[in-house]
């Protein structure tokens, strides 16, 4: 499978609890097809004194979504777009904003 989202992407959730917010990608787990995304699907876990926390208590942190729940925000027209895939002349494969036609990749 063609990695459509990145680490680093803008995203914005299309469906469930958080729909409509955007965020960062802070990882990718291509093997599960999730993506933890900054600020979007927040748990709250609890979490006691170990010698790396010293305090416990409530923790929040984010949790992994499918990626088919995430849309990738497009850095030239800011738009949510599906994305393609092109070949350049030197043999690189690069994603493109399928609304704008714009290159994604640098």
């Amino acid at each position: 499978m063609a990695a459509r989202i990145k680490k680093g992407d803008l995203v914005e959730v299309i469906s469930g609890k958080d729909k409509g917010k955007r965020g960062k990608v802070l990882r990718v787990i291509p093997k599960e097809g999730k993506v933890i995304v900054e600020g979007v699907n927040v748990l709250k876990r609890h979490q006691r004194p170990n010698p790396r926390m010293r305090e416990g208590g409530i923790v929040e942190r984010e949790a992994p979504l499918f990626m088919n729940k995430v849309m990738l925000i497009c850095p030239n027209c800011g738009q949510k777009t599906r994305v393609g895939f092109r070949v350049l002349e030197d043999g690189k494969r690069v994603r493109y904003c399928k609304k704008c036609e714009e290159i994604i990749d640098r």
